[in-house]
């Protein structure tokens, strides 16, 4: 038989799809495969695909003559060819066309918008579910819904993120005093500062934790078009948050907080929530999209926009320290049973497979 030949594109890439192309290029080339992975250069520099022994083929987002003109080259004569996320998905169904080579299509996440722009999203994830061969769902709620958009074989797909390192020891509390919660409890959440991570929630939440003694300080990563605004509430409230921006460290961050929050309006599988039980920190999420799949009894669990539970459900974790020590318990239960790495890469390639064997079989 001969070596199967496949592509992996991407297009903007969140941090969750990225670090899959990443793993899943790693996986597949210690197998044999021979792996493309067409992404813009500016991924390429942060996830260093061509260090995994891909080859990398700059393709912009963009879905100009071009950028698919480029795609469609790099996709000629492969065996299979895998998009990651909807405009992934299209562009490549485009590059694809009159090509006899099938699409596989991972879909991460969904976008939340409404009105005129949802219905074009919407009629964009009909043509990419359709036009591929398989789509893998990373929740069973994005099956369903690929199902519902006219997907001829939905399947799920709950991906592993590669482990995290285990933080280095921290006997002096470096990363607490740093945002200086030496001495109160800390909370930790991570995301764009955009409308959707529920950050207003958060900050809601925040008027009540500031009664507390010790008031807990949150801390929030990331940056987003909403920081500006965020900053003004938290300084006209004087909140106990801090916007702390984009981080290199946050897993020595998450390890020293006390819990994790995650507001989210919708997650698959967050990156956050499984490094926060991996971690053993207690985690308090929203019960949308894939999270309670994902989590299972081992987070407390709070309606999306609810400012008033999800303070409730601080407050008590932080009362209770045998509740505390529970759910992080749990938590790194929980990710005991989880997907690993090796298996996510073995179930994809099981895909690949059953797609391409009988023409690779015919194949000089």
């Amino acid at each position: 038989m001969t070596q199967l030949r496949t592509v992996q594109v991407l297009g903007g890439g969140s941090a969750g799809s990225s670090t899959h192309v990443r793993s899943l290029a790693a996986g597949l080339v210690a197998r044999g495969v021979r792996v493309t992975v067409c992404a813009p250069a500016e991924l390429d520099r942060v996830y260093d695909f061509q260090g995994t022994g891909a080859h990398h083929v700059p393709v912009p987002r963009r879905t100009d003559p071009a950028a698919v003109a480029a795609l469609r080259a790099a996709c000629a004569g492969v065996d299979v060819v895998h998009a990651h996320g909807l405009h992934a998905a299209v562009r490549a169904a485009v590059a694809l066309a009159g090509q006899h080579v099938p699409l596989v299509v991972t879909w991460h996440t969904r976008s939340q918008v409404g009105g005129p722009r949802g219905q074009l999203l919407g009629l964009l994830e009909r043509r990419a579910v359709r036009a591929a061969a398989v789509v893998l769902g990373t929740s069973s709620e994005l099956v369903d819904r690929a199902r519902a958009r006219g997907a001829r074989d939905a399947r799920l797909a709950p991906i592993a993120l590669p482990l995290p390192a285990r933080p280095a020891a921290d006997p002096e509390n470096k990363s607490r005093a740093e945002l200086g919660a030496v001495e109160r409890p800390l909370l930790m959440a991570v995301g764009s500062l955009v409308p959707d991570q529920g950050l207003d929630t958060l900050l809601d939440a925040a008027r009540t934790w500031r009664d507390l003694d010790p008031a807990p300080l949150l801390a929030i990563a990331g940056e987003g078009r909403e920081r500006a605004r965020l900053q003004r509430r938290i300084d006209n409230a004087e909140l106990p948050v801090r916007l702390i921006g984009r981080r290199d460290d946050i897993g020595d961050l998450l390890a020293a907080a006390d819990i994790a929050l995650l507001p989210s309006r919708w997650e698959a599988r967050s990156v956050l929530a499984q490094e926060a039980l991996r971690l053993g920190v207690p985690l308090v999420a929203t019960a949308v999209g894939g999270i309670p799949e994902l989590v299972g009894d081992a987070a407390e669990l709070v309606p999306y926009g609810d400012a008033a539970s999800l303070a409730d459900a601080v407050t008590r974790l932080l009362a209770d320290p045998e509740h505390h020590l529970r759910l992080a318990t749990a938590g790194r239960a929980q990710a005991e049973t989880w997907p690993t790495e090796d298996e996510t890469i073995a179930q994809v390639l099981c895909v690949y497979d059953e797609l391409t064997q009988p023409r690779r079989l015919r194949r000089p």
